[in-house]
């Protein structure tokens, strides 16, 4: 498991950093120089030597900006902002918009700092040759790390559009005030930004003392607002990248390996190319397709397929044996991480009173992402520049790789994200962009692909699995004293325990996965914080002592004490709301935000084949965020992590052999649905005197353990994802 060693950079003081997003597969294509391509590039050279580098696809150094110039994130303002003669307003962002309503708040950011009506920002998002440069949309980043640069970049423009009325009124700046798109004097004289724009332009750099406003001064910011182009979504006009057509497109689609790491043997495309207006491809092991509508590339896909044999390695690692090849094949000595955690040290610490062990290894299975809005990709060639609309979390990175794939500087590649239907991380890298790029070559028209369900769930990537070995010991004081967390190949996000213990050893091991694996919602802090939190609850169970006091003996972090102590009153924990049900809690940290959960079950008396043994009744959420700059989107945010940490909890488990997807289809992969939804009663903490934090990943990391601690009063709980009851 590898992590984004891209550095950090600071603009104007706001550290643009990269997520320690998993990453373990390179690009698979990089696609050899055609002969007249070698031709034209070697005689522009003059002759000579030509040398052609490609980086891994796991050490890809994004780079890019404006109009795609290579470098940092710009601090010029007209790359973050522009005022047109009508006083509109348009923001710039290489963030992009996945459902987590992000152009909202980040509208709302610009609109409160300048001034002006929310209706009056547009938000151009994700688009290489127009924003700036970006490092991806991951790891919760948005609102910390870009809100702050649009609101700096829009109180600059306020501060000039003030300077500028004041030089054209021959006043003193300090008598105008801006408010509602135009300056006011003290005296009642007006001017709108639309006038002051008049045959101006906005220039200059952002500067390092302008804003953002404190939190207790929003007006905009903090309220609930619409969600921009709202009707567009609901009324089905807006365009998602499977929805685009250009002038003359062709439907793709690429001939999948039999299992991975497969390569080709033979292929027969002669019944393919029988069909009427179908193109064949092939470079390498890439096989494709194409054809002017989509059912006849479906079945040239088909015959092709079947007409194409592969050789696959054997002996590969099946979903029932591959936590032993964790282990088995971890790096000597793994990774240390965290507090007090750079030397393995004994497990019982020195003169603690005689206590108590407690050991357990959990299995942490693959799961998929399963996005409304599989992978899909748009590319059109004109002359040696591709443009391609693709759905991703990381546009600049794509154009990278579609660069690298093509040997191609990156000004001759545009990467545009329209809005999509979401991600949970598993949009990070470019194939689909890369298969339609190259498709699109060859045919010389534009060419759309479209992943299948069965191609989203093989050829995407998965969230990691793992095993995640921990042993606690326990003074005659009921403290804990020592602790070890070994986590074998799933991430080390969240890692770190939050409770106060005197000795410390926390640790990941890098490991082969058999499959591919990548980034996913909260990363590896939905399995550290499920494990780390059933040791809990195993070890306050055991001593006999309340979950909640037993954590908050631990805990100093006054954050994290007010969330536990918050769901344990809205809970009536330890209290269930009604005979019969069980309750269960956990808590946890991340991305600088604050999460309890506790669950309601109840067991279940239905005695059907399959049916669960218990029920989800209930499900109490508190969830600290720093200062809410839109409540309606932050709590839509989280209850959509809760949902699909239902998932996880509950259902879902990928299941594999020789290579090979086993359940790689909605009919047999188990997601939440409606019936699984419990009524979710959640309690948001608004901290006006804190930075807002990232949203998007932290509330799933607590569902499954409040759900598992509360599973156990009917029994012993597998130590294995998702949660069962050991017969």
């Amino acid at each position: 498991m590898s992590e984004n060693p891209t550095p950090g950079v600071v603009l104007d003081g706001v550290v643009i950093e990269p997520e320690r997003y998993e990453f373990r597969e390179k690009s698979r294509y990089n696609f050899e120089v055609e002969r007249r391509e070698f031709l034209r590039i070697f005689g522009v050279m003059g002759g000579g030597l030509l040398v052609i580098s490609s980086l891994p696809g796991t050490a890809i150094a994004d780079q890019g900006g404006r109009g795609g110039q290579a470098g940092a994130p710009t601090g010029d303002l007209a790359s973050w902002l522009h005022i047109d003669e009508k006083g509109h307003v348009t923001g710039f962002t290489g963030k992009v918009e996945i459902g987590q309503n992000i152009r909202t708040s980040l509208s709302q950011a610009i609109a409160d700092e300048l001034r002006v009506p929310l209706a009056s920002i547009s938000l151009v998002m994700a688009d290489t040759d127009l924003t700036p440069f970006d490092q991806g949309t991951f790891g919760s980043r948005t609102t910390p790390t870009m809100a702050p640069v649009l609101s700096k970049a829009a109180a600059t423009a306020r501060e000039m559009l003030i300077g500028q009325a004041a030089a054209k009124w021959s006043v003193d700046r300090s008598t105008l005030t801006a408010r509602d798109g135009r300056i006011v004097s003290a005296s009642g004289k007006e001017i709108t930004y639309a006038e002051l724009m008049v045959g101006q332009k906005l220039t200059g750099t952002v500067a390092n003392d302008a804003g953002p406003a404190p939190a207790s001064t929003w007006t905009l910011r903090g309220k609930a607002a619409p969600k921009v182009d709202g009707r567009a979504f609901v009324t089905g006009r807006h365009e998602y990248t499977p929805d685009i057509v250009r002038p003359g497109m062709l439907y793709g689609h690429v001939i999948r390996p039999v299992a991975y790491d497969a390569t080709v043997v033979s292929m027969n495309d002669a019944r393919a190319k029988a069909m009427p207006d179908v193109t064949v491809v092939r470079d390498g092991n890439f096989i494709g397709v194409m054809a002017p509508n989509a059912r006849v590339a479906k079945r040239a896909a088909a015959a092709l397929a079947t007409d194409t044999s592969w050789k696959a390695p054997t002996g590969q690692p099946t979903s029932e044996n591959v936590f032993d090849h964790f282990k088995q094949t971890a790096v000597s000595g793994g990774q240390a991480r965290g507090r007090g955690a750079a030397t393995p040290s004994p497990i019982v610490a020195a003169n603690a009173p005689p206590g108590r062990t407690f050991a357990a290894s959990y299995k942490i299975p693959y799961i998929a992402h399963v996005p409304l809005e599989p992978r899909a990709a748009v590319a059109e060639w004109n002359g040696d520049k591709v443009t391609v609309w693709c759905g991703t979390q990381r546009p600049f990175g794509v154009r990278t790789e579609v660069a690298q794939a093509f040997h191609l500087a990156e000004d001759r590649v545009r990467v545009i994200t329209p809005d999509m239907g979401s991600a949970y991380g598993g949009k990070h890298q470019g194939e689909h962009a890369i298969e339609a790029a190259r498709l699109a070559k060859a045919a010389g028209r534009p060419v759309k692909v479209v992943y299948t369900r069965p191609e989203e769930f093989s050829w995407g990537y998965l969230r990691p699995g793992g095993l995640i070995d921990v042993k606690a010991s326990v003074d005659a004081n009921g403290r804990i004293v020592s602790w070890e967390f070994d986590n074998y190949n799933s991430g080390n996000s969240g890692l770190n325990t939050p409770y106060v213990i005197a000795t410390k050893r926390e640790q990941f091991h890098n490991a082969d996965s058999p499959l591919k694996q990548g980034s996913y919602r909260g990363l590896a802090a939905t399995a550290n914080h499920y494990v780390r939190e059933m040791q809990m609850d195993a070890i306050a169970r055991a001593l006999g002592v309340d979950a909640v006091e037993f954590r908050l003996k631990h805990i100093e972090d006054p954050r994290l004490r007010a969330v536990l102590a918050t769901v344990a009153e809205k809970s009536g924990w330890p209290t269930p709301s009604k005979p019969g049900r069980v309750m269960g809690i956990a808590c946890g940290t991340e991305k600088g935000s604050y999460i309890a959960t506790a669950a309601e079950v109840s067991k279940n008396t239905d005695t059907t084949p399959g049916a669960s043994p218990f029920t989800i009744e209930r499900l109490v959420v508190v969830f600290e965020a720093g200062a809410i700059v839109n409540p309606d989107g932050l709590k839509n945010q989280t209850e959509g992590a809760v949902v699909q940490g239902l998932g996880g909890a509950l259902f879902e488990r990928i299941e594999f052999a020789n290579g090979q997807i086993l359940n790689g289809t909605l009919a047999q992969y188990r997601i939440p649905r409606f019936k699984d939804v419990p009524p979710i009663e959640t309690t948001l903490i608004d901290r006006k005197d804190i930075p807002s934090a990232g949203a998007g990943e932290t509330p799933i990391v607590c569902v499954a353990p409040a759900i598992g601690s509360a599973v156990r009063a009917f029994g012993k709980v597998a130590e294995e994802l998702p949660i069962r009851l050991e017969s």
